[in-house]
């Protein structure tokens, strides 16, 4: 198992109750699968977010390494 640090904003914030935590994970892990395992249900209930890892935006299937900062970035709206 490894350990990646996971940021989270706005509405996901609010959903897990802290800005930030510590996670394990297999090595290797697509970003797309932590995101479900810690926000499960329905894709079509899930919001849509981008992802990033090290302050850089990756793919849903970008694997997951020690140390890691991943962050999940959920729309944003104005007006």
């Amino acid at each position: 198992m490894i350990t990646v640090k996971v940021l989270y904003f706005a509405t996901l914030r609010e959903q897990r109750g802290c800005r930030e935590e510590q996670v394990q994970v297999e090595p290797g892990t697509p970003i797309e699968a932590l995101y479900h395992r810690l926000f499960p249900g329905p894709a079509e209930g899930r919001l849509p977010v981008a992802y990033a890892v090290d302050q850089s935006y990756v793919s849903p299937d970008h694997p997951l390494k020690e140390g890691a900062e991943v962050a999940f970035i959920p729309p944003v709206g104005g007006g």
